[in-house]
Formats: structure tokens, sequence, C-alpha cells
């Protein structure tokens, strides 16, 4: 079944940013400028997309729309279709290569294949791509896309420095963000990524994931990695090869940050997975900084 889909706010969020809400599935984000308006997502369903579009039609005051898909992973840019021919996608450069993939195609397939809500998707990609950063002068508003990757290759963050508001997507995330492989140079990428935000000094900072406009969780973001490097730092050569470290005591997820009251069953093993992926990707920095030594 679709989940529903909603517009919301935050407490002192600008009144030209919409949330739009998936459920608990994804939040994608509206951003009313003088010259167009811009929607940074597509949600994970065709279906989804027109709802939010429909909902939005008011606000959006017949200006010319504007898509950015912030990297390719399903629940971000899978409402694609809906928008197709009547408004320019931009994404990273790099979201070609993942569009590419023949693991695109078995994503959907697989999906297809648990929920009938996804027959409809088709993986359609970006009119205009860029590497480095881009930015869109809205007149009273400017978007500064920045490459953010680490968390994927293909990650855009969104800067609205008149407001000091980013829209982090997926590379900051309550409880944690996960890295998109276990490796060093993941790592450092997710890493410094979530630094060069953290620099931002944004008021506030409004992720996909968490349901939350606080740069706190920046900040707690990095201090998660960087406790899992400490703690990593102080095992044994018998402790890096255990493959089943994220279930030891000291290195479970609940063991470096809270797991939020009534976060559901699935969604906890969902983060408990994150982490898990987190904590390989720590160890192997460590395994490389200690042969390099």
């Amino acid at each position: 079944m679709n989940a529903s889909v909603e517009l919301c706010s935050y407490p002192e969020l600008d009144d030209r940013i919409v949330i739009v809400r998936a459920g608990d599935e994804v939040d994608a984000v509206f951003v009313r400028t003088e010259r167009f308006n811009v929607l940074i997502d597509t949600l994970g369903t065709p279906e989804q997309c027109r709802r939010a579009l429909d909902l939005l039609e008011e606000k959006a005051a017949a200006r010319p729309l504007i898509v950015i898909n912030s990297h390719m992973d399903w629940d971000h840019f899978w409402g694609n279709a809906a928008i197709a021919g009547r408004a320019p996608i931009i994404a990273h450069t790099a979201a070609l290569d993942r569009l590419r993939d023949p693991a695109a195609q078995q994503v959907l397939k697989d999906k297809m294949n648990q929920e009938s809500r996804f027959q409809n998707v088709e993986l359609i990609g970006p009119d205009i791509t860029f590497s480095g950063a881009m930015v869109l002068n809205g007149g009273d508003l400017t978007l500064e896309l920045i490459h953010t990757p680490g968390h994927t290759p293909d990650h855009i963050a969104v800067w609205i420095p008149e407001l000091r508001t980013c829209l982090a997507v997926d590379a900051v995330e309550y409880p944690i963000p996960e890295v998109w492989s276990r490796t060093a140079g993941d790592l450092r990428l997710i890493r410094s990524s979530l630094q060069r935000i953290r620099d931002l000094d944004a008021r506030l900072v409004i992720p996909a994931h968490g349901q939350t406009s606080s740069p706190s969780t920046v900040k707690a973001n990095l201090a998660y990695f960087e406790a899992l490097a400490d703690r990593v730092d102080g095992l044994s050569e018998r402790q890096l090869a255990d493959g089943q470290l994220s279930r030891s005591s000291g290195f479970r997820l609940e063991d470096f940050v809270a797991i939020p009251d009534g976060m559901p069953a699935d969604t906890a093993t969902f983060y408990r997975n994150c982490h898990e992926t987190n904590l390989g990707a720590t160890v192997q920095a460590h395994i490389e900084k200690r042969k390099s030594a």
C-alpha cells in the first residue's frame, strides 16, 4: 500500500519551504522562489508524487517547476515518471552510473515482487547533471546544490543561504546515517560530508528521515562516527576479525546512540544493519591505518 502523503512544516521553518511527507517512509521538500518552484525528490512511486503535486498546487502559484533528485535510492526518485516531460530533473553526474548499474533494475524487480504499488515505476533518470556544485538563482532565494558523497556516490544536499537552511536529505540522518560501503574511502567521504554540512553553521538542518530540523543531528552523527573509531582503535587483532562484532557488548548500535522510543521493530532492525555497515567500514579504516603506520 502507498504511504500516505501530507504537507508538513517545522517550527521556525520559512513558509516558502514545505515538507512533503510520505508517512514514515521518506520526506521530500518543496521550495517556492520568486522565479520558480523546486521539488527535492519525487518520493517512492509515481502515485505518491502525483498526490504531492496535487497537494502543492495552490502553493505552486503557476511558477515553473524544477526537480532535483538528491540521489538514486528508490524512495527518493522512483516517482520521476510523474514528472517526466513536465519539468527538468537535475542530479549529480554520478547518478547516471548508478542508474545504468544492473543492480538498479534488480532492486526494482525485487520491490515489484514484494509490493504491487511498485508496478507502475519506471527508472527515469535526470535531464541535467553536474559535477562539483551547481547554483539555482530563484531571485529571493538561492539553492546551492552541494555534492555530499559517502552515503551514496551521487548524493547532493541543498543549502539555502538566505534562510541558513540545509536540506541534508540522507547525508544526515536520525538516529544514524549509513555509509555506502564497508570501505575506508566511503567512510572518509561520509564524515567529510557531515563536516561540510556542520561548517555551514545552519539554523535548520532537515534530513529526509527522522522528522527533525535540529542542527544538533549533524553533531550527533559526527560524534557517533568518532566514538565508533575510538572504540575500534582499542580492539585486538582477534577482535578485529570478528564478523559478529556489531552484536558484541560495547559495539551494538544502542551502545552508541539511543534507539528512539516507539521506533517500530523493523525500523530498529534497519538501523542496526546500517550500524553494522558503518562498523565494518570503521574496522577497515583502522586496519588500513595500522598497515600504513
